[in-house]
């Protein structure tokens, strides 16, 4: 029997992230993307760096300094994974600013001209100059660093600039300074021309101007360059105050050792080996971009106004009715109805914001539980929760303080829902909470009826409106009765039964998913046809994979979508023959996990909040969820479907690692366009015109 745990069948994850931000950044080049919408993606991309180089390689980086010796799932240790990345990641930044130029190039022919100061004309410097004195000047502030001016502290994702000056009247005594570019200031900068419209960026007008910061003194040579630290949050399990603990935490993240330096290809030397001195930086952290320091920054000026041309046609989802009906209560008789499939940004996440609005101000409505991963700063959701308490109802929440990147703002929320009387659970010692659910208790004649609401993505109706997720609402007592069994073993003591539903990590997501699996191979081994779709946003559990393995080489046939990391090896002969891999990467970003298993007889489709990682099934509290109802079912099956045969935003996955990019002239299929055609017509049309395809799906 073959070893499925050899490391030859694994890829590491770390260079599988890095090929995932390459097929974003090659949105930048699809001819169906509109020209901002391209400019778009490359600032995705630049940003998506920025959070692998803060989370990602400096915990690598912490582990080689630490001396700890640990291989990944391909037998890389931590010192063989960095010089990979370091390659790889050049290689990726290079392509990165050669589409940038590019676009800039297509800029111009829209009249949309990115200069150069010294390139400017004297009436455009004239007021370039007066903008600065009045607008720049005052708020930078020059740092000298010398012996009685240590180097400064720079802030993580920061632009500076280094100078070298020195007295006019004496040019053997050299100085160095430290130009901080205001993060508060526009990055870009329009200055008044009558033909075109001309942009200079803000760290280029300082250092054109650099002399007035210098009075009496020349200018010698200016580096610009650009820090990144590590943001790993470092947090005791064991604090007492788990609040107190994160906030500590968030303010050493400002502080975090530098993982990467990035200056532009016209950078001096000298300058560069003072500014890592100063950092206290290796050479390995040095990146040189080939162009402008920081594309995210663009990600405003997509927006430009004007140019709507340029961008995706405006896009408004489908309102359903019950959120139209002034009616209080319709929410609720719609989910009484039956169970309802909601497929986000299609379905408009109102429903969602109006099912927690209504209940709170419902006077049958006794008790509201929810689980708050990210939440917006302004959400409504929790306007809901605070409202739902002031009206003396019982609302706990378990809001998870977390979840990187959005600590402080969940923090606030967190003491916002406490202060309105909401019972606050600051999540759990060792675990993440990353279930998406929502119970609420209403009292209806005699009886209490539970409503629940089961989701792939977070409570945030911001990203809602461009993550694509799925939501279950139901108000079935199996369903209710394994959610109250849910929030009672999160919020107290209570020991987890039997469930009759929900499948919960850590608890029994690893287990089911194994033991389903196992019933595709066992109905092949009956001589029937074993299929596995499983759509997820990364798959890298070694356990996982190698029965994924084991099932293909039994002739179970294995198609995944994943949008992001993937250290499976599709089609290798004898050991992943019948497992395909493709990868979606459009408009909006492939967020749901959508799972089918033809061979299991009670319910073959599931929506789970969990990827396929370690950190999901046994680090985090997950759920996965039966959809049991043939109707959602159904069109489960037919979202599947359209991401199988999708050949204009799908990339393929070869044995070797590398993807194509899957294109028909033909008969071409978006999903995502599909869906959004589709949004406003009923599903059952959207069922009708997809039974015209050859089926690829069974139930």
């Amino acid at each position: 029997m073959k070893d499925f745990h050899n490391p030859k069948y694994y890829f590491n994850r770390e260079l599988s992230w890095l090929k995932f931000n390459q097929r974003v950044l090659q949105e930048a080049i699809d001819r169906s993307n509109p020209l901002l919408e391209k400019l778009r993606f490359l600032t995705i991309g630049s940003s998506n760096l920025d959070e692998f180089f803060m989370i990602r390689v400096s915990g690598l980086r912490h582990q080689e300094q630490s001396g700890v010796v640990k291989y990944d799932a391909a037998h890389m240790d931590a010192k063989a994974q960095l010089k990979a990345i370091s390659e790889a990641t050049k290689k990726l930044v290079s392509l990165q600013y050669t589409y940038f130029h590019d676009i800039l190039k297509r800029l111009q022919k829209e009249g949309l001209h990115f200069v150069k100061v010294k390139d400017l004309k004297e009436s455009e410097l004239r007021w370039l100059y007066q903008y600065f004195r009045s607008h720049i000047f005052p708020v930078v502030t020059p740092l000298a660093v010398d012996a009685s001016h240590p180097f400064p502290f720079l802030v993580n994702k920061t632009l500076n600039s280094v100078v070298k000056i020195h007295p006019i009247h004496d040019v053997k005594q050299e100085k160095m300074a430290i130009l901080p570019i205001p993060s508060v200031l526009n990055r870009i900068i329009e200055v008044p021309n009558d033909v075109h419209r001309h942009f200079v960026m803000l760290e280029d007008v300082i250092n054109y101007y650099c002399e007035d910061f210098f009075v009496g003194h020349h200018i010698d040579s200016f580096t610009t360059f650009r820090v990144t630290r590590d943001a790993d949050l470092d947090i005791e399990e064991e604090a007492t105050d788990l609040l107190r603990e994160i906030e500590k935490s968030l303010r050493r993240r400002r502080r975090g050792e530098v993982v990467r330096v990035e200056v532009c290809q016209n950078y001096s030397p000298e300058l560069l080996e003072f500014v890592l001195q100063g950092l206290q930086a290796k050479k390995e952290a040095v990146y040189i971009a080939e162009g402008i320091l920081d594309v995210s920054s663009f990600n405003e000026f997509c927006n430009i106004a004007g140019y709507d041309h340029l961008r995706y046609t405006p896009f408004e989802p489908k309102e359903l009715d019950c959120v139209k009906e002034k009616d209080p209560h319709s929410i609720f008789a719609y989910i009484r109805e039956k169970d309802r499939l909601l497929h986000h940004p299609f379905d408009s996440f109102s429903i969602v914001e109006e099912f927690i609005a209504r209940a709170a101000i419902d006077p049958d409505v006794l008790a509201i539980k929810q689980t708050l991963y990210r939440v917006s700063g302004d959400s409504p959701i929790v306007a809901s929760l605070v409202k739902a308490a002031e009206l003396g109802k019982q609302v706990t929440v378990l809001m998870e303080v977390k979840a990187r990147f959005d600590e402080e703002n969940n923090i606030l929320m967190a003491r916002r829902l406490e202060k309105a009387g909401c019972h606050v659970i600051y999540g759990l010692r060792g675990l993440k909470t990353h279930s998406k659910i929502t119970m609420v208790v209403r009292k209806e004649g005699e009886v209490l009826r539970r409503y629940m609401h089961f989701a792939t993505g977070n409570y945030n109706g911001k990203t809602a409106r461009f993550y694509t997720d799925c939501g279950l609402l139901t108000c079935r007592d199996s369903y209710a009765d394994d959610s109250s069994l849910f929030f009672n073993t999160i919020s107290g003591y209570a020991e987890a039964q039997e469930w009759q539903r929900l499948i919960v990590a850590p608890l029994t997501l690893r287990t089911a998913l194994m033991n389903l699996i196992d019933g595709e191979i066992q109905a092949v081994a009956a001589g029937k046809e074993g299929h596995i779709v499983a759509k997820m946003n990364s798959l890298l559990d070694k356990d996982i994979i190698a029965k994924l393995y084991e099932a293909s080489c039994k002739g179970v046939k294995i198609d995944l979508i994943v949008r992001g990391i993937c250290t499976l090896r599709p089609g290798i002969e004898g050991v992943s023959d019948h497992i395909t891999v493709r990868s979606i990467v459009g408009r909006f970003l492939e967020h749901h996990r959508i799972l089918y298993f033809k061979n299991h007889s009670e319910s073959p489709y599931y929506i789970s909040s969990a990827d396929w990682m370690p950190r999901n099934l046994n680090d985090r509290v997950e759920l996965m969820v039966p959809v049991e109802d043939k109707a959602l079912q159904e069109t489960l099956k037919h979202i599947l479907q359209l991401y199988l045969e999708d050949n204009q935003k799908a990339h393929s996955m070869r044995a070797d690692g590398s993807y194509r990019k899957v294109i028909e002239k033909d008969h071409k299929v978006s999903a995502q366009t599909f869906f959004m055609k589709q949004c406003k017509n009923d599903r059952e049309i959207l069922i009708e015109k997809m039974n015209t395809w050859e089926p690829i799906l069974e139930l």
